[in-house]
């Protein structure tokens, strides 16, 4: 018995030695959630946790006579944009629908943050017959100022698409985020989610019906910042795509086969959905064996085949520390968005023991799950710098992101207003760390060369963004599910100590 005893003992210090290695991945995922809460617009509930936050944007939507307020954030600014919103609530609702199991606690959280961007796209769908409002504020002026947004003072202009100024990708991706959404809902608040279903259905016809591109109906008002440069075509097919996730009626999925030969990139974004879709398709092909979705379980694998390191048909870079490294401007967005493909089609592929090949190269689920994991490790501190991306996590983490709540001091510590210019000195020009953490923010990331030098006015590598934490919530649920085991060895210890 004492042999067997010691045998268990050696086994689970093993266990538990391994394990440690890794980073925190329950508290990584915790973290990412809190981070909405500091991106929010509107009226905040009692139950606020990011403290130096508050109330904000009450009136958007008063120069159009609707109620628009709500919704996030997209990155350090004060302005409302829906297209990268949506698409933020998207990979929110893919992350719970897939990972839900995962996540333990925190799935109560993931549902909150969901429902506080899509009860804002909501009103943005129905507040008036024919338009879909698809932002708040004028980003050209706000972005001359640098200010909380509980003292904004610029003019919260108010954007539309309509039959005469269509924007099929943005009203694609709304429809993409609500049908997704109303999945992560259907049990839990069936009313609630047959709303957003019969919305996402509306929306999406609307952006069927009248085809064209946002870019060019709303022109400064979103480019550059969020120009739909793939065009509006991915955006059609990935909410197609997720109506028939939801619906697994006929139509949805004759339009899916309708929408014809995809592009192929080798990238993964706000912008360009086309893997993103080919993964969600590849899913009926992986799990039901059904033929019909072949074709998108080929594109999904030859997506992967241009992501891994050492494919023949690798198109991407990464730096000397590892890093997946697609462009220079946040290229954290990319890699959270592409990581998240990569556990989804490593998590389909294991449940049918599936492989593939790229050229010569054996492609395992462990394949995928390797480089995905030295993604999200690398992002929480296991790098040539040491440093966590994702702020308030691990002892050296951002301490000057660009992000203007963050980086001004609070309600509480500054009552009075701060006006459009008035935070630039000494707040913004300040090598000081800023006075409020918005702990979970992933922000934009190193270079090529692994280096990052915390610099507030470099919004490249320091301003977080939704889109990469909306991301990035899947990725660490699915590891950190994996911590139960750590939790078994921990009390096996305990009973051997008694």
């Amino acid at each position: 018995m004492a042999n067997s005893l010691v045998s268990l003992f050696l086994f689970t210090f093993l266990l538990v030695g391994s394990v440690q290695c890794n980073p925190n991945y329950g508290e990584a995922l915790a973290k990412s959630l809190l981070f909405f809460q500091g991106q929010r617009s509107g009226r905040v509930p009692a139950d606020q946790q990011i403290k130096w936050r508050s109330n904000s944007g009450l009136f958007d939507g008063r120069l159009a006579n609707v109620d628009l307020s709500g919704g996030y954030y997209d990155a350090g600014d004060n302005v409302k944009f829906n297209f990268p919103m949506a698409y933020t609530t998207t990979m929110l609702s893919w992350g719970t629908i897939e990972y839900g199991k995962r996540m333990g606690p925190q799935i109560k959280e993931a549902r909150g943050a969901i429902r506080w961007a899509t009860d804002y796209l909501l009103k943005c769908a129905t507040s008036t017959p024919g338009r879909l409002y698809v932002g708040v504020g004028d980003p050209n002026v706000d972005h001359k100022c640098w200010e909380r947004p509980e003292d904004m003072d610029t003019v919260r202009t108010v954007y539309w698409v309509s039959p005469n100024k269509p924007g099929s990708d943005v009203a694609a991706e709304t429809a993409a985020a609500l049908a997704a959404a109303s999945i992560v809902f259907r049990r839990v608040d069936p009313t609630y989610s047959k709303e957003l279903l019969r919305t996402a259905q509306q929306v999406y016809h609307f952006a069927l019906q009248y085809q064209g591109s946002y870019s060019d109906s709303l022109g400064s008002a979103v480019c550059p910042f969020y120009c739909s440069y793939s065009g509006f075509k991915d955006e059609l097919l990935w909410g197609a795509a997720w109506l028939f996730r939801a619906t697994n009626a006929v139509y949805y999925y004759n339009l899916v086969k309708s929408l014809g030969a995809d592009d192929q990139p080798d990238i993964f974004s706000w912008d360009n959905k086309y893997a993103g879709a080919h993964v969600l398709l590849s899913r009926r092909a992986l799990l039901n064996g059904d033929k019909n979705f072949d074709q998108y379980k080929q594109e999904a694998e030859n997506f992967m085949c241009k992501i891994l390191p050492n494919s023949p048909s690798s198109s991407t870079q990464y730096t000397q520390g590892g890093l997946m490294y697609k462009l220079p401007e946040s290229n954290l967005q990319y890699v959270t968005s592409i990581t998240f493909l990569l556990t989804t089609y490593s998590k389909y592929m294991s449940a049918t023991q599936h492989t593939f090949n790229c050229g010569n190269v054996l492609v395992t689920p462990n394949t995928l799950r390797s480089v995905a994991k030295r993604q999200v490790d690398y992002i929480l501190g296991e790098n040539p710098l040491r440093m966590s991306y994702m702020v308030g996590y691990g002892p050296y983490f951002p301490k000057r992101i660009h992000h203007r709540g963050s980086s001004l001091p609070s309600i509480a510590a500054h009552p009075q207003t701060i006006g459009c210019d008035g935070g630039f000195q000494p707040f913004f020009h300040s090598m000081n760390p800023n006075p409020n953490i918005l702990i979970g923010a992933i922000v934009g990331g190193p270079n090529q060369n692994d280096g990052f030098p915390d610099d507030r006015s470099d919004y490249s590598h320091s301003e977080p963004a939704t889109y990469i934490n909306g991301a990035f919530v899947g990725p660490l649920a699915y590891f950190a599910g994996n911590s139960f085991i750590l939790e078994w060895s921990n009390q096996v210890l305990s009973s051997i100590d008694k």
